[in-house]
């Protein structure tokens, strides 16, 4: 929604209880808000019931775009693993996330379940953004399929322990960078001749194998450390 000076807006469920059971916050207290754009905005916490509302003071300074904004194209992992994939890369500052669902994936979701997985997932990230200090809410897609991803595909990276070249060992990207990572199980030969075919690169993390939980992520800091905003 957008805001300005002096309005007077409600706190969405999640955010009301963090302001209220988490934090132990009162009227009168000072709060920052943001709508997921960049800009973060001063105000004073007004009610707390029916309804925590917050008065809007001053706007804060705007959210610097990234300067290398990453997708990840992360194929379902089993368990608690998605949401600790989204957190944390909400955390390292990726701009998207898309769930991928893979031909080995163990997690199969559609409809009404992958509706609210995915929903589940958006809230994780705004959890994560308000945690972190971040404005910026990363965009969570709809579980695709690997070929309707490919399908709209203009290159990019595939983690790949056996090829490619090393990560350290890569140009710095031209634009935006989607890195791929694979299921528990790994890509199957077809898939990987598929994305070789759209340009999308092999790329080595060292030595060892990382879990799919661990390999995007650590993808991500090496990134923003060598041209990102570390």
């Amino acid at each position: 929604m957008p805001l300005h000076a002096g309005a007077v807006v409600t706190l969405p469920e999640a955010a009301a209880h963090h302001a209220t059971r988490v934090l132990r916050l009162s009227p009168g207290d000072a709060v920052a808000v943001f709508n997921g754009d960049g800009t973060a905005w001063r105000g004073t916490l007004t009610t707390l019931r029916p309804t925590v509302a917050v008065r809007l003071d001053a706007q804060g300074p705007a959210e610097p775009a990234p300067r290398c904004p990453i997708t990840l194209v992360q194929a379902l992992a089993s368990g608690d693993k998605m949401d600790w994939v989204v957190q944390k890369a909400t955390e390292l500052g990726v701009s998207a996330i898309v769930p991928l669902a893979a031909r080995r994936s163990v997690l199969k979701l559609a409809g009404a379940r992958a509706d609210k997985r995915v929903a589940h997932w958006r809230n994780v990230a705004i959890a994560a953004c308000e945690q972190s200090g971040r404005n910026r809410v990363p965009e969570i897609a709809d579980i695709v399929s690997l070929e309707a991803w490919l399908a709209h595909a203009h290159g990019g990276w595939v983690l790949s322990p056996e090829g490619g070249d090393a990560l350290r060992d890569k140009p710095a990207p031209a634009g935006a960078l989607s890195v791929l990572v694979g299921p528990e199980s790994g890509w199957d030969a077809d898939e990987l001749a598929r994305m070789a075919l759209r340009g999308i690169e092999p790329v080595r993390l060292g030595p060892r194998v990382l879990r799919t939980e661990t390999a995007g992520l650590a993808a991500l800091a090496a990134v923003q450390a060598l041209w990102g905003d570390f």
